[in-house]
């Protein structure tokens, strides 16, 4: 993600922040322009430094505490563009439910920001209900039953289910180790789902089956079978010669969504590392293949090998600056020449579309 500063004194800001920490000024983001600006009340409406000549309107969902996404004020509707997609959410009655729910919005968010970044569709269930794209995000039933099971993360035809228990860090960290993760976030979640719904949309839509089979397998296999058997394999079984992660070995729409999941993770974190100019050179290196400098604007470049070549030195040293402080691997996964040939097919299906 870019960086982002106030218009009125220049202080830097994070993505979520609703007010300017040095001047006071209220903040909104402006997903026409993919920026947060500093506003200046105008009646019941907002001018937005950013955008002048045009009104705003804050997203229904600002009284929440979860979205700062601004709306044209002559738009349609009462919500921004990324809470449009929110079929289902909690029972806000329930404090502890806006509070998870929070976390759940801020990860969607940001979801939300990369795919406006890359240019990729995004239609609501109620612009094209057969090829929408909407959001439930459903806490467990008071008492699980056979009738009312936990709920499943997961992706069905556009519709992306979240579990509220997985914004519980403490439950997350819990199915991570149960689950033998190396890593688990909300932000994963939902970068891993969507993958499933590009998936549709830029392959199966466009029948681009036989470039997709000769990179990830042949989809057509039982899909309920090959998940029996991913979960009765020995998970201690070496994987990361041809996987990104042991889950995406278990059948080929799972290897695309955690290979879509983390080009995700690269693209946005090295526009982050190009906004703050991140250089690495080691000098403890004998050679030059861990220095980078990330100079380029990783949602324009052509090819892939500029972003491969800019991420193995900079997640190194970032896992490097973890350990120090004693937490583990910031990416703590390793990229093969077969995942990296993968990234390279996102990266391309991606630029096409």
């Amino acid at each position: 993600m870019k960086l982002f500063t106030c218009q009125h004194c220049g202080q830097l800001l994070y993505f979520e922040n609703t007010s300017c920490e040095r001047c006071g000024r209220a903040l909104g983001f402006l997903p026409e322009l993919t920026n947060l600006s500093a506003l200046e009340p105008d009646g019941d409406r907002w001018r937005a430094l950013a955008a002048p000549g045009k009104l705003f309107r804050p997203c229904a969902n600002v009284a929440y505490g979860t979205c700062n996404w601004q709306i044209e004020a002559d738009a349609d509707g009462d919500y921004c563009v990324a809470c449009r997609h929110n079929r289902t959410v909690p029972d806000l009655t329930v404090p502890e439910n806006v509070a998870k729910w929070r976390k759940l919005e801020f990860a969607k968010n940001r979801l939300v920001y990369t795919v406006l970044k890359l240019g990729l569709p995004h239609p609501t269930k109620q612009e094209d209900e057969a090829r929408g794209l909407a959001f439930d995000f459903l806490a467990d039933p008071a008492t699980p039953s056979g009738d009312a099971p936990r709920v499943m993360t997961g992706h069905d035809n556009g519709l992306i289910t979240i579990a509220l228990a997985e914004a519980d860090d403490v439950e997350r960290e819990r199915r991570r180790t149960q689950m033998g993760e190396p890593y688990r976030t909300l932000l994963g979640h939902m970068r891993h789902e969507v993958g499933h719904y590009y998936w549709d949309r830029l392959v199966a839509d466009r029948e681009a089956f036989d470039e997709f089979r000769a990179m990830f397998g042949d989809e057509r296999q039982d899909y309920g079978e090959a998940l029996k058997a991913h979960y009765a394999r020995n998970q201690a079984d070496r994987w990361d010669d041809a996987y990104v992660s042991a889950y995406a070995r278990a059948h080929p729409w799972e290897d695309f969504a955690e290979t879509w999941s983390h080009y995700l993770h690269i693209v946005d974190t090295l526009e982050t590392a190009q906004a703050f100019r991140i250089r690495v050179d080691p000098h403890a290196a004998k050679v030059d293949d861990l220095s980078a400098e990330v100079d380029f604007d990783v949602y324009r470049v052509a090819d892939v090998a500029p972003i491969v070549e800019a991420w193995l030195p900079l997640s190194f040293a970032v896992n490097s600056l973890n350990r120090s402080m004693g937490h583990q691997d910031l990416y703590p996964f390793v990229l093969s020449p077969p995942v990296i040939e993968k990234l390279a097919y996102i990266h391309r299906l991606v630029r096409r579309h």
